[in-house]
């Protein structure tokens, strides 16, 4: 009897391959990896703060306050003394020479001419003075 040197169809049983296939998981694990790598280095910078430090010394008081007030007959108030137009702005930059940080609060009456209330604010403005508030 002759043996053949391939098996016959009846007693050839066909296997199926059960093997994983490693190739996608190698993949992802080396971008993982380089992604790793490019951002430790950035994780684990310092910053460099510098955080205030508390003064022994007392805060800054506030400037002082100024208030002129335009009345409605063209009389101006500066701290409660009567100026009339023309003293305005001698006495306006007295306060810019003596204090230059006072702020200057400028009101005008209800009845008040327009006109009055902006000539102050102009001689203010020229005055020197930085800090002029409008109520």
């Amino acid at each position: 009897m002759a043996v053949s040197a391939f098996p016959s169809d009846t007693r050839h049983h066909r296997r199926d391959v059960a093997e994983i296939n490693i190739t996608p998981l190698v993949d992802v694990l080396l971008v993982l990896l380089v992604i790793f790598m490019v951002t430790a280095p950035v994780a684990s910078g310092r910053l460099d703060l510098r955080l205030p430090q508390v003064s022994p010394t007392r805060p800054a008081e506030p400037p002082p306050r100024v208030e002129l007030r335009v009345q409605a007959d063209g009389v101006y108030l500066l701290d409660g003394h009567m100026l009339m137009g023309d003293e305005l702005p001698a006495a306006l930059r007295a306060i810019a020479r003596n204090a230059p940080t006072s702020v200057l609060q400028i009101s005008a009456a209800e009845e008040a001419d327009y006109q009055a209330f902006a000539r102050a604010l102009a001689h203010a403005q020229r005055s020197g003075l930085d800090n002029i508030a409008m109520q």
